[in-house]
């Protein structure tokens, strides 16, 4: 075996005979130091068993690592159920999130969601082509129904008339009454497009917030002197109609 001066660290070669069963006490040739020495078997049993204070501190360092990896564990959880519940009012809210962010609606569209940040959609939409003396004028009239849980603030109505290239030819805008709707209710509304361009194909209904309406809101009467409208005059040309009913 062999044997190290815990003093200078002079290393000695001696055989296992020499130290006996027991151990015995040896000396540095080189200072002077003694010292005792164990047989070999003896002093592998004391190596392979730790000390009490080296036991106690692998059991603390054991108990960190273990908080540390629950508490990684719950960190990751947490922000697992956090994804999972925005992804679900992304979903189930999308037209409240669109209708606070509208550049969202695009997103929803990617994923080929429909989106109403509205709450309304078109119903009952009639478009007449008649004529002025020459000038052709197309008269469009609809409804717009709450389909939301709450009243809305009826917006306007953009009209869009196209050619067969599907380029926009005329725009007219309106505006939906009354003001305010309740759920399942309904308001009307009304475009009239003069002069009609003659490569008008077909037409677009949108819905738009009224800030972007150039023209003034109409000054609502009464509830008591409301006139139901005239029936719309019957077509004498048809277009090719988008838009309606869905929402946009």
């Amino acid at each position: 075996m062999i044997l190290t001066c815990p003093s200078c660290g002079t290393h000695y070669f001696a055989d296992d005979s020499t130290i006996g069963e027991s151990g015995r006490t040896v000396k540095c040739a080189s200072c002077g130091h003694s010292w005792f020495v164990q047989p070999a078997h003896l002093a592998e049993d004391t190596q392979a068993t730790p000390a009490p204070h080296e036991l106690y501190r692998e059991k603390m360092r054991e108990s960190r690592r273990e908080k540390s990896r629950w508490a990684a564990l719950m960190s990751w959880l947490i922000i697992g159920l956090i994804f999972i519940a925005l992804t679900a009012a992304f979903f189930f809210f999308r037209n409240e999130v669109v209708k606070a962010w509208p550049q969202s609606a695009a997103v929803y569209r990617l994923f080929g969601m429909e989106v109403n940040r509205f709450g309304l959609e078109f119903e009952g939409i009639v478009h007449t082509r008649t004529f002025n003396d020459t000038i052709p004028i197309v008269t469009v009239t609809g409804r717009a129904v709450n389909v939301s849980q709450g009243v809305v603030e009826t917006p306007g109505v953009r009209v869009d008339l196209k050619d067969e290239a599907g380029q926009i030819v005329a725009t007219r805008y309106s505006f939906v009454t009354p003001v305010e709707i309740a759920p399942g209710n309904a308001g009307q509304f009304g475009v009239v497009v003069e002069p009609t361009p003659i490569e008008s194909y077909e037409l677009e209904l949108s819905f738009v917030d009224r800030s972007d309406v150039p023209t003034e809101p109409p000054v609502e009467a009464p509830a008591d002197e409301i006139i139901a409208p005239a029936p719309p005059l019957p077509p004498a040309d048809e277009f090719t109609q988008e838009g309606a009913p869905g929402p946009q």
